[in-house]
């Protein structure tokens, strides 16, 4: 009886392991990889392993988690931050893979920044708690907008009011949705990573937003200390 049982589980045991597979396998929409290297046996490596343990741990619990390990040279610092939306499970799905796949694109790198749509994971050799990451990525549909002038004057206008609530709030995180015209909406986010100031966030954001591809019918801007996106149709957990 238990056997037959267990043969009757093992196709759905194949199937959410593949699964996983595949998730962790997912390229991640940005990457970046520091130019100093550590080594295999060091102790660097031994604190990045327990850092990300630990941001592995503490992140699904409240959508963020940041720390630093070691001392000296052999110090190194880090943050996972969920998007706002997603639940503490598809959180630690997403960190889980954003771990192991930094390590294949960045191997014995001492700083890397991967960003997915549901997460990103940062850690570096320097201490970046606090500061504003000064790389920013763009992403665009490859729709153009109508009316771009219109379009984009309601773009910026989402976006700001958003801005005004995220870094004002507990969670640097704010979504919403504005109409325009008879039949399209705008849907966005704007978040930050909890490590900054209010200030900085939206020190973070007004740079975010002067860099949105402008024009498209929708786009992201992503760093290491903030992100935001807009689109035409609903994408976000509600």
């Amino acid at each position: 009886m238990s056997s037959s049982r267990l043969f009757s589980l093992l196709p759905l045991l194949c199937f959410s392991l593949l699964l996983l597979q595949l998730t962790l396998a997912t390229d991640p929409t940005v990457s970046s990889c520091g130019s100093g290297n550590f080594s295999a046996n060091g102790p660097y490596n031994q604190n990045l392993n327990n850092l990300t343990s630990y941001l592995d741990a503490q992140t699904p619990l409240t959508g963020f988690g940041s720390g630093s390990m070691g001392l000296n040279q052999s110090q190194v610092t880090g943050l996972a931050l969920c998007r706002g939306d997603i639940n503490s499970t598809d959180c630690q799905t997403c960190v889980d893979g954003a771990i192991i796949q930094v390590q294949n694109i960045c191997p014995f790198k001492e700083a890397a920044f991967v960003w997915y749509d549901y997460c990103q994971l940062k850690y570096s050799n320097l201490d970046f708690l606090g500061q504003i990451d000064s790389l920013f990525y763009s992403e665009e549909n490859t729709k153009n907008a109508s009316n771009q002038v219109y379009f984009n004057g309601k773009v910026n206008e989402l976006l700001t009011d958003l801005e005004g609530a995220a870094y004002t709030s507990p969670t640097l995180y704010a979504s919403g949705k504005l109409g325009i015209g008879n039949s399209t909406t705008l849907y966005g986010f704007v978040q930050c990573t909890r490590d900054l100031s209010g200030a900085n966030c939206k020190a973070c954001i007004d740079i975010a937003i002067r860099v949105f591809p402008y024009g498209k019918q929708g786009g992201k801007v992503m760093s290491g200390s903030c992100n935001l996106r807009v689109e035409i149709y609903p994408f976000l957990n509600t």
